[in-house]
């Protein structure tokens, strides 16, 4: 196995987020790889947490990486938050990123879910991706 590569996938996950221009359009650049301090209000995007595991061959080393991307918001409904989601989605699935170690086989959806938080004052969506890695 190789967790080498994972700074690297999240880097070009964080770059591919922030230069799709539908996403952009939707939440005018928040969009994060670590919140920042204080209240954050309206709706944002945030890279979140990450599980790894082996996906070494007989031609050399690899995993795959199931990440999440959460949508956050203070807005009324889901519509705003879907609709975001939505470019998300658009932004990385299928996505070929550049990555400064590594090379990506492949990057897929694989589940989202949509639930009020805080006492339903907050909606938040989370998206979870596979890529396939090899190092």
């Amino acid at each position: 196995m190789s967790y080498g590569a994972a700074a690297a996938l999240q880097a070009a996950i964080y770059q591919q987020l922030v230069a799709d221009t539908a996403l952009d359009a939707l939440v005018s650049g928040a969009i994060y790889d670590s919140i920042p301090p204080g209240t954050v209000t309206g709706t944002y995007v945030s890279i979140g947490p990450e599980d790894v595991r082996d996906a070494s061959d007989q031609t050399g080393r690899g995993a795959f990486h199931e990440f999440t991307v959460s949508v956050v918001t203070d807005q009324a409904g889901f519509q705003q938050a879907k609709a975001v989601a939505a470019a998300v989605s658009d932004a990385l699935t299928g996505a070929t990123l550049a990555m400064a170690r590594g090379h990506l086989v492949g990057l897929w959806f694989l589940k989202a879910r949509a639930r009020r938080v805080e006492k339903a004052d907050i909606r938040r969506i989370d998206l979870t991706f596979r890529a396939r890695i090899e190092d």
